[in-house]
């Protein structure tokens, strides 16, 4: 799985270079996130612009995710591709998640 955790002093930044997040990685993509923002106890921004799909599994681990996470703590999606985009919205997990566009300095850093 293909996962850049970036831990800096105010929040965890979880790049996330997979192109699908479906049922064949799903699970592994959960437990694998969930023991890492458990463990930092931070703020999470998660950048996704590599995402090109993502099926129910992908979005109940993300669901899981949030739930990991005290309710007053954030989880940022940033750099959603349409088609991601449209999974959160089309389930109304647009209201759920607080989703940002990436801004073209965090492009470049990458």
């Amino acid at each position: 799985m293909q996962l850049l955790v970036t831990d800096t002093d105010t929040h965890l930044v979880i790049t996330v270079n997979e192109a699908r997040i479906d049922a064949a990685i799903a699970t592994r993509f959960k437990d694998k996130l969930r023991e890492t923002i458990v463990r930092h106890r931070k703020p999470v921004e998660m950048r996704m612009r590599a995402v090109e799909f993502m099926d129910s599994s992908g979005l109940g681990a993300m669901i899981a995710l949030r739930k990991a996470l005290p309710e007053d703590m954030p989880l940022i999606l940033k750099g959603l591709t349409p088609n991601v985009e449209r999974v959160f919205r089309l389930t109304r997990m647009d209201t759920v998640f607080d989703i940002r566009p990436e801004t073209e300095n965090e492009e470049k850093r990458e």
